[in-house]
Parts: structure tokens; sequence; C-alpha cells
């Protein structure tokens, strides 16, 4: 089974979810950043991973999320919010309406270290984002943990496409 993960990343943080992901699957396995991503035909699984700006997947992965029609996805999301958030599954819904005709089969939240400039900036809206409570908290992810919960999920939703 081919599958191609793409990932968009400003920190790391996104990159390094990616590559974990990557390592669960085979060698018909295909990992790029969401700018340089191919054309999706022909693979039967896509990961996509993003981060979340304003409570969506970010500009790059939302254009690539609207462009797949009818396939496989498995969506990875890392953000300052506490992973069962309503902001980050209202961000998981987001991505999902992107691709209506595309078969989501599983779904994996992250926190993930909120760039200190970005997190200066949203304390000073009035009002602020819904995940700045949960940013502190998010300081130092993703971790080994995370890594490790993100394969397990992989493992218990994707047998069949794990090489």
């Amino acid at each position: 089974m081919k599958t191609l993960i793409v990932y968009s990343s400003q920190t790391g943080n996104t990159r390094k979810m990616a590559e974990a992901a990557n390592e669960m699957f085979g060698e018909t396995t295909e990992l790029y950043p969401v700018h340089e991503a191919p054309d999706p035909d022909g693979y039967n699984l896509i990961v996509v991973c993003f981060w979340l700006q304003a409570g969506m997947p970010d500009p790059k992965s939302q254009a690539f999320l609207s462009t797949l029609d009818g396939i496989n996805l498995f969506l990875v999301a890392t953000h300052g919010a506490a992973p069962g958030s309503a902001h980050a599954m209202n961000a998981m819904t987001h991505a999902k309406k992107l691709s209506p005709s595309s078969t989501v089969l599983g779904m994996f939240n992250c926190q993930g270290e909120v760039n200190p400039k970005v997190l200066k900036k949203a304390r000073e809206k009035d009002p602020q984002p819904p995940w700045i409570a949960d940013a502190p908290a998010a300081a130092g992810h993703p971790d080994a943990q995370d890594v490790a919960s993100l394969k397990k999920a992989i493992a218990a939703t994707l047998p069949a496409f794990i090489g």
C-alpha cells in the first residue's frame, strides 16, 4: 500500500510528528512538506500533519486538504491547546470538512510548544484566544510520550497500512 505523509511546520513540532508517523509505515511511504507534496493520485492513504492558526489548519494545509477527493486520510494536528479541548476538536472538524468526499480513518491531536513571539502577541489580544490558558502546559511538547501515543494511535487505527 502506498502512503503519502505531508506536513506543514513553523517551529518543528509538526515535522517531528510527521517523521514519527513516517517511521510506522513501510518502504512505499513518502514524506513531503505540504508545499512540495506530489499529486495525491495513486496513494491508498494520506497522512496530513498541520499546525493550527486561528482555530483551523494552517493555510497551506487547508489548501492541500481541499484538493483531496475520495482519499483515505489520517489527520495530525499540533497546537497550544489541550488535545481534547473544544478548540482542538473544532479544528479537526474543520479539517474534515475541507475534504468532504474523503474518508477520515483517524485523527490525533498533540500539544506543541508555542513560539514565544506568537504567545506574547496572543496574550495581548482582547479577548484572548481560547487556547491561551493551555499554552503553558504545551512547553516541551511534542515529547517522547506524544510520539509514542501517535505511533500507538496509528497502529490501532491503520493496521492494514503499516508495512
